[in-house]
């Protein structure tokens, strides 16, 4: 697996120097990211992208306006990651996997587990019909003490494809409930926001990666209206 501690702040931190100013804070550049993440882009993959992309622009002959965004490179990141792919038929990625999960001591996912718990606990998911965010968040943070209770007591770094995956279904309950209990004009209305953010860079990106934006960027807003955390280890 990639590590997770590293791919945000690598491409955060590369594309700020290729711009040669901070990256401008947006939804859409974080929610663009994860998309690469959980899509199985090699961080090589989106730095090579970015810099792909710089140097075609810096090429142009006239530069009036800046890359704000790093939708701007999304089309160059998914053409580096198909390369790489083609190169590495054939190759066993098992070691590099096997070096990531020993990257991880057993303390810090443990201690990010119970972390979610206890801000899980303090969240005030909404209610609807039919659904209760408050259950969800209860059964949610119990799993996480679990989960962290089971990892402390082996002594042994965790499995980080098998805890990644219990953590991604947990999410997925947490982001139905969300959903089905947040009125509809409201998701109407961050549904428009991401909208406005995409439309300058909807000709450089595909359809499909287009919709997971929209998705990734409405699953933030909604964790940051009720104050409710990300449990995947991406987040650690």
């Amino acid at each position: 697996m990639e590590n997770y501690f590293n791919y945000f702040t690598e491409i955060e931190e590369h594309f700020q120097r290729r711009r040669g100013s901070p990256l401008i804070a947006s939804p859409i550049n974080w929610a663009l990211i994860e998309v690469w993440k959980d899509a199985g882009i090699p961080l090589e993959a989106v730095l090579r992208g970015i810099d792909a992309a710089f140097d075609k622009y810096e090429r142009r002959p006239s530069k009036a306006q800046k890359i704000n965004s790093l939708a701007y490179c999304a089309q160059a990141v998914l053409v580096a990651a198909e390369e790489m792919k083609e190169a590495a038929v054939g190759v066993s990625h098992k070691a590099g996997d096997d070096q990531a999960d020993r990257g991880f001591r057993t303390a810090e996912v443990a201690a990010f587990l119970k972390r979610n718990a206890a801000q899980l606990e303090s969240a005030d998911l909404p209610d609807g019909v039919g659904v209760s965010g408050h259950a969800v968040a209860s059964e949610t943070a119990t799993t996480l003490y679990k989960l962290a209770n089971e990892i402390e007591a082996s002594g042994m770094s965790p499995r980080l494809e098998y805890l990644e995956r219990r953590l991604t279904v947990l999410e997925d309950k947490m982001f139905a409930v969300l959903l089905a209990a947040t009125p509809d004009e409201q998701i109407v209305t961050v549904r428009a926001e991401a909208d406005r953010e995409l439309s300058p860079y909807r000709s450089r990106m595909p359809a499909a990666q287009i919709q997971q934006l929209q998705k990734q960027y409405l699953h933030k807003k909604l964790l940051e209206k009720y104050k409710a955390p990300r449990l995947s280890l991406f987040y650690m």
